[in-house]
C-alpha cells in the first residue's frame, strides 16, 4: 500500500496538531502546499516564522503585541484608571472592535479548567493585583466568558480584589449565556460594555 513520503508524512502531522483540524483536512492543507508556487509556500513559512519570532506578551497587560510595551498600554489618550480583565488576547481583539471602549486591558492567559488542570497559578492574576496596588485604578471590568469556568474565574479575580478600593463589574449579559466574546458582534458588545453591572 503506498505511503505518503516522509516529508509529506511530517507536514500532515504538523497540521495535525492545530485546533479543529482532523486528518484529512491535513492531508488537504499539506496537498495544497505541495501544489501551490514556491513562492507562496515560503511565504507562509516566512509569515509562520514572522509571527514567532516578533510577537510577545506586554510586560504589563499580557496583550501579544510587537512592542513592549504594546500599542493600547503605550497610548496616552487611553483611560489607564479602568482596566477590563479578559481571557485571551483573542477576547481584547473583540473588544476593541466593538468601538466602545476606551480603557486599557488585562489578560488572563486563560481561564480557570480544573479538569484541564488549569488553576489560578496558570493565570496573570497576581500581575493584576500588582497593577491595582500600584496605580490608580478606579475599576475593573470582568469580560470572562459568560460559561460556568469564565464565571469561575470571574469570582476567583474578584476574590482577589475584594480588599482593594476598585470598582468591580461584570459585562451586561446581554451576551448570550454560554457563548465566546471573539464571535458576538459589535453592537452586542457595545451594549455590554455600556450595560456592565456592579458585580
Amino acid at each position: 500500500m503506498p505511503a505518503f513520503a516522509p516529508s509529506m508524512q511530517r507536514l500532515i502531522g504538523e497540521f495535525s496538531r492545530l485546533p479543529g483540524i482532523g486528518t484529512k483536512t491535513a492531508e488537504r492543507l499539506a496537498y495544497h502546499i505541495l501544489r501551490s508556487p514556491s513562492a507562496e509556500a515560503m511565504s507562509l513559512a516566512e509569515a509562520i516564522r514572522l509571527v514567532k519570532q516578533d510577537n510577545r506578551p506586554c510586560s504589563n497587560c499580557f496583550a501579544i503585541s510587537e512592542s513592549d510595551p504594546c500599542e493600547i498600554c503605550a497610548d496616552p489618550a487611553r483611560d489607564a484608571s479602568t482596566i477590563c480583565v479578559v481571557e485571551e488576547p483573542k477576547d481584547l481583539i473583540a473588544l476593541e472592535r466593538s468601538g466602545g471602549y476606551t480603557g486599557v486591558y488585562h489578560v488572563l492567559g486563560g481561564r480557570i479548567e480544573p479538569f484541564e488542570g488549569r488553576t489560578r497559578s496558570d493565570l496573570t492574576l497576581e500581575a493584576l493585583v500588582r497593577r491595582v496596588q500600584t496605580h490608580k485604578v478606579k475599576e475593573i471590568i470582568l469580560a470572562t466568558n459568560p460559561i460556568v469556568e469564565g464565571d469561575t474565574t470571574a469570582l476567583v479575580v474578584k476574590e482577589a480584589l475584594q480588599d482593594m478600593s476598585v470598582r468591580i463589574t461584570r459585562l451586561a449579559r446581554g451576551l448570550p449565556a454560554g457563548s465566546h466574546l471573539e464571535f458576538a458582534g459589535r453592537a452586542i458588545l457595545q451594549e455590554a460594555i455600556t450595560g456592565r453591572q456592579e458585580w
